[in-house]
């Protein structure tokens, strides 16, 4: 079966700074997989290159089997994949309605147009409030997000990714500054979320990582140094002499 998402021997130099070096990565449809690393490993950089955002120096991306490395962010998205940030990304001057309704908008087809009233698209309203009835944020929906507090920001932005309707979903440290009580409902949603959907995360709480992913891959300066189940990553000597060390028997 062709791989969801497939990275070969990809690699992003920055003048003579060797950040990602020669990755190779399978991720199954409907798998959901993490990617943990120590601070400096290189994980955004890779989210950038797999979603279009840099251009990798060398090696290929493949989306379904499609070669996407060279793409623009908005041609991948278009193809199917759509991510998340470490640092929320919303329009802050915009409501919370209005935020979800720019992704289903696209995702339904419906491209920039300034005659067209989209308050009268009835199967456009429908769908924003599903999407954000499913996460919670349906009594809000009428704020301005700048007002939103951050564990609600930041669920905000997992509900413009999924509004997109993306197959591959792409989220970097979506519990990054929550509380155990956020996490757990973030944990939560994501679960819902990427429901019949490929997931690639990348999140530094290893109690996330180990409760939700399939499989891990473990980077470090740039290079992947494992790929397995939570169990085989656990018991990993490689791994946990490189990056986990106590925090995976805490997790456990």
């Amino acid at each position: 079966m062709t791989p969801a998402l497939e990275l070969t021997d990809l690699r992003k130099s920055f003048g003579p700074a060797k950040i990602i070096q020669g990755v190779d990565l399978s991720v199954g449809k409907g798998e959901r997989h993490a990617i943990i690393g120590p601070n400096g490993a290189g994980k955004s950089t890779l989210f950038n290159l797999i979603s279009g955002r840099f251009m990798p120096s060398s090696g290929e991306v493949r989306l379904g089997g499609e070669l996407i490395s060279g793409k623009k962010p908005y041609q991948i998205n278009r193809m199917g994949l759509s991510r998340s940030f470490q640092v929320s990304n919303i329009f802050t001057n915009m409501t919370v309605r209005e935020n979800v309704r720019c992704g289903v908008l696209y995702s339904m087809g419906y491209g920039y147009s300034f005659w067209r009233n989209i308050g009268n698209l009835k199967e456009v309203s429908e769908k924003t409030a599903h999407i954000l009835d499913e996460v919670g944020l349906l009594e809000k929906a009428n704020l301005p997000a700048a007002l939103l507090p951050y564990a609600d920001q930041r669920t905000l932005e997992i509900a413009i990714t999924i509004a997109g309707g993306a197959d591959v979903i792409l989220l970097d440290e979506p519990t990054a500054g929550m509380s155990h009580s956020e996490t757990d409902r973030a944990v939560a949603l994501i679960e819902k979320a990427s429901k019949g959907k490929t997931l690639l995360i990348v999140e530094h709480d290893m109690g996330v990582v180990f409760n939700l992913a399939d499989r891990i891959s473990v980077l470090v300066y740039g290079e992947i140094i494992a790929t397995g189940t939570p169990e085989e990553i656990r018991g990993d000597a490689k791994v946990r002499e490189a990056y986990l060390g106590e925090e995976a028997e805490d997790a456990a």
